[in-house]
Parts: C-alpha cells; structure tokens; sequence
C-alpha cells in the first residue's frame, strides 16, 4: 500500500484544506484519514438531484459519527445551462459549479478524491479541478483506487472499502439528452430499491434516447431465466413508471464522446 503517512504530511501542509466528498469511497476515505489524523479541515457536500440520496446520507452519518466539519452546498449546477445540455463534456461544467461553490463557501485549498487510476481516462473534471487551483492528494502521494481502499480497511471502515464505483446520477443519461431533475429521481429509485430487493452489486439504470435500460453484471444477468427476467424488467418499469430493458452493464456505456 502507498505510504499513510506520506498523505498526512501533504494534507497538514495545506492551507485551511477544504475536501469535496461526494460520498463514495475515494472522498470519504480522504475525510476520515484527516479526521483521525488531527488534520483541520472542512468537509464539503454537494446535494443535488445529481447526488444519490444513498450518497448524502452516507455522508451525514459519518461525519456525524466521526465529529467532520462539515458544510453542505448547493453547487449550483442546474443553473447553468451548459451542463443542463449534457455535452461530452458536462463534468467540466459540473465541476466548476462545485468548485467556484465551495471556493465561496469555505475558501482555503480545495481538495479532491482524484487517484493515480484516475488519470488514465478523458476525466473534463479535471480540467476544472486545475483552473480552481485543486489540489490531488492520493495523486501527489501515489495513490492508486486498490491503495485507497485498502487505507479504509485499515482504518476499520470495511463499509467505505467495499463501496463498488457509483458516478453522479447524470452519467446515466446518454450524452446529448438534456439533464431533467425528474429523470434523475426516477433513476436513483430504480438503482436504490433494486439494489435493495435483489442485492444487485454492479447496477445501473440508464435513459438512453431509445428509453431505460436497467444494466446488471453480465454473469449475473445470464444466470437469470426468461420469466426471472421478465420480473426483474417488470419491477424496474414500475419503478420508473415507464418501459425498462435489460441489458449486461457495460462501463461508461451512456456517454457519447464524439456527441457535442
């Protein structure tokens, strides 16, 4: 594993530290580390029809439990028509809502999750990160996402450790089709109660322009008989009261590069 203690002298050497937690594991592992470690900082949470509510209370009950400085905003993103369109490259503007947000909330240095796995895909997000001066701690320590999870199980958070991937809610709407609140509910409903019923690990639930398509781990979807699909098509079109299709979940599969 990268070196614990590398990360603690790069986070007690920023000024008035400021981490955006988004809920998952990378963020959240970064606030509990400066917690436990005697680190002053601020955590910030953005909440959003973008943001699972899953996420949010995760993050309330952590920082609760662990005593977090913690500030909740409101990043503002829907307001600006730019991400709303959900070009190729809606993070840059999700992102520098967050960003210019937290800088008016908490100033100080903004810190991120970003990991050394991170930078091995077209990340739009990132471009925002360095237009607002943030910084990337696991990054400059050497932190890999396997090296992020095995600090949280170090630190007895196995909950954190096993937390699978979960992008904001807008990344399952297919590039091009404009970002709508309503949508984004009806998504989170589908994912969370499926989840829930079934103990669905690797889920999504995308709307594509041909409509929603419910993505569940492909060895798992072709263990599932013809009427135990049906069923699970049937409950996942209840919950988003309109017609949902079964397809194996394929990484990224709702974002169009080349779309503007």
């Amino acid at each position: 594993m990268a070196d614990p203690d590398r990360l603690e002298a790069l986070l007690a050497a920023f000024d008035n530290p400021a981490i955006a937690v988004s809920g998952g594991v990378d963020s959240m592992t970064l606030a509990s580390f400066a917690h436990r470690r005697s680190i002053a900082c601020t955590a910030v949470h953005a909440v959003s029809p973008a943001v699972p509510e899953e996420a949010t209370r995760r993050v309330r009950e952590h920082a609760a439990s662990d005593g977090w400085n913690l500030k909740i905003i409101d990043a503002r993103e829907f307001a600006d028509p730019d991400y709303v369109a959900n070009p190729a490259n809606r993070c840059f503007f999700c992102k520098t809502n967050l960003y210019g947000t937290m800088a008016e909330a908490v100033g100080g240095t903004l810190l991120s999750g970003t990991n050394l796995d991170d930078l091995d895909d077209w990340r739009p997000g990132l471009e925002a990160a360095n237009q607002h001066g943030v910084r990337h701690p696991y990054v400059e320590a050497d932190f890999t996402k396997q090296d992020v999870r095995a600090l949280a199980l170090e630190m007895g958070l196995r909950e954190l450790s096993e937390l699978p991937a979960s992008p904001c809610l807008s990344s399952r709407v297919e590039t091009g089709i404009a970002i709508d609140p309503a949508m984004l509910r009806r998504i989170d409903l589908v994912e969370s109660e499926l989840r829930r019923r079934h103990g669905l690990h690797t889920l999504r639930c995308r709307r594509r322009a041909g409509g929603y398509v419910l993505e569940i781990d492909a060895e798992r979807l072709d263990g599932l008989s013809a009427a135990q699909r049906q069923s699970l098509a049937a409950e996942a079109s209840a919950l988003a009261n309109e017609k949902v299709h079964l397809a194996a979940y394929r990484r990224g599969s709702a974002f169009l590069r080349g779309t503007k």
